[in-house]
């Protein structure tokens, strides 16, 4: 994995104009922000390059316009961040992202400044990764910084197609690079027992992941959704669950592989059971607990039983790496969330190197009030995912060696 790539401690940026890929991707309301924790993640790297005397222009994506779109502009992450920093940051008010105003306001930088840029995604070549706009980025400035590990996973213009047009360094920003660090470690050298608890709706998203967590850890613990294709595979009644029918026989292949690795392969013993999805989701919803060898063929599954709870947290408890991603059940329920809080509770009790995995469970650790008992939470849902499947993500791949 990318572990030996430049980060902004191998920069000199004195008197130089940085170009800094974030994940200012934040959620909106009537034009304001709802959360900021992307943007604060983000303050170490641009603080240390403003330390530094570099001249910072700063880009990110935000939402999915397909063309410039007044609903999808960067302004208030401008107005944030001079909050956050303590000094103004320009808003490069552009729809060319890189247009005349652009090329003004960073014409007019001095050391330590901030010019923020519009949405990359007003740019169509953007997710195309093309030629043009690529040129554009890296004629603006001598170094670029790609701090944006929910986006590494993509080879758009702003993470990737950049860099092939830079004359300067390059390099990653301390989010991206801890974020390496725990998920690379994790994968690649874990302190052992190595536990990999998967969770989330549906097998065929995490096809690669288990089969590579599988060569990788000790313990692989299957909850959520995906749980029930397991259990069919395994020739039980699941009723009305959510099943991936293409995915059964891959099931089969993945329980036999870790009977012949000798790996522990912990799937549900009881289950959460409901006649009905709650509908809206945090709707009060009935649910009785029942052994998964005894579910009603008219039943829904939707959370993991007590008993499972404690098998899950024992086994976490042992361990020395633990990495999760995706939630036990349907969260968002309080009725439903007791499994994906017993797994929480369990990994905030450990003294291992607990990792989120960013998404769902990301959100869950954070809704239920445990995000600072994990050693570390991902900020990117696929990009984390795609890590470990043992994918090279783009976005690090071109970043130069040390």
């Amino acid at each position: 994995m990318a572990l030996n790539k430049k980060n902004v401690e191998n920069l000199q940026v004195k008197g130089k104009k940085v170009l800094v890929r974030c994940d200012f991707n934040v959620p909106l309301k009537d034009g304001s922000i709802t959360n900021d924790n992307r943007i604060v993640a983000a303050l170490p790297t641009i603080n240390k390059l403003i330390e530094n005397g570099g001249k910072i222009i700063l880009c990110s994506h935000l939402g999915k316009p397909k063309a410039p779109d007044s609903k999808f502009t960067l302004a208030p992450v401008a107005k944030r961040l001079s909050e956050l920093l303590s000094k103004n940051v320009v808003f490069a008010a552009d729809d060319a992202v890189v247009g005349d105003n652009a090329r003004k306001a960073i014409d007019a930088m001095s050391d330590g400044d901030v010019v923020l840029l519009e949405n990359t995604r007003f740019r169509a070549e953007e997710g195309k990764n093309g030629e043009a706009f690529s040129k554009d980025l890296a004629s603006i400035a001598e170094v670029y910084v790609n701090d944006a590990f929910g986006s590494a996973h993509r080879a758009h213009c702003s993470t990737a197609g950049v860099t092939s047009f830079m004359t300067g360094e390059t390099a990653v920003g301390y989010l991206m690079n801890k974020e390496i660090e725990f998920l690379g470690n994790a994968v690649e050298n874990p302190a052992r027992p190595f536990v990999a608890i998967l969770g989330g709706a549906k097998v065929a998203d995490k096809l690669n992941v288990i089969s590579n967590l599988l060569d990788k850890c000790d313990t692989l613990i299957i909850g959520g959704g995906m749980a029930y294709t397991f259990l069919k595979a395994k020739g039980m009644e699941v009723g009305k669950s959510l099943v991936d029918n293409e995915k059964l026989d891959y099931c089969k292949e993945m329980i036999a592989k870790a009977e012949k690795l000798g790996k522990n392969l912990l799937l549900p013993m009881d289950t959460a059971i409901a006649s009905s999805f709650p509908n809206p989701i945090d709707a009060e919803i009935p649910a009785e607990y029942v052994d998964v060898t005894n579910m009603p063929a008219d039943s829904l599954g939707l959370d993991i039983g007590p008993k499972t709870c404690e098998l899950f947290a024992n086994a976490a408890k042992t361990a020395k790496t633990v990495v999760w991603n995706g939630p036990m059940g349907v969260f968002e329920n309080p009725t439903l969330a007791k499994g994906t809080i017993a797994v929480a509770q369990a990994l905030a009790d450990t003294d291992a190197t607990t990792i989120i995995g960013g998404g769902d469970s990301a959100a869950a650790v954070v809704q239920l009030g445990f995000a600072d008992e994990m050693s570390h939470i991902s900020t990117g849902g696929g990009a984390s995912l795609e890590y470990l499947e043992g994918k090279v993500l783009p976005g690090i791949d071109v970043i130069q060696d040390r």
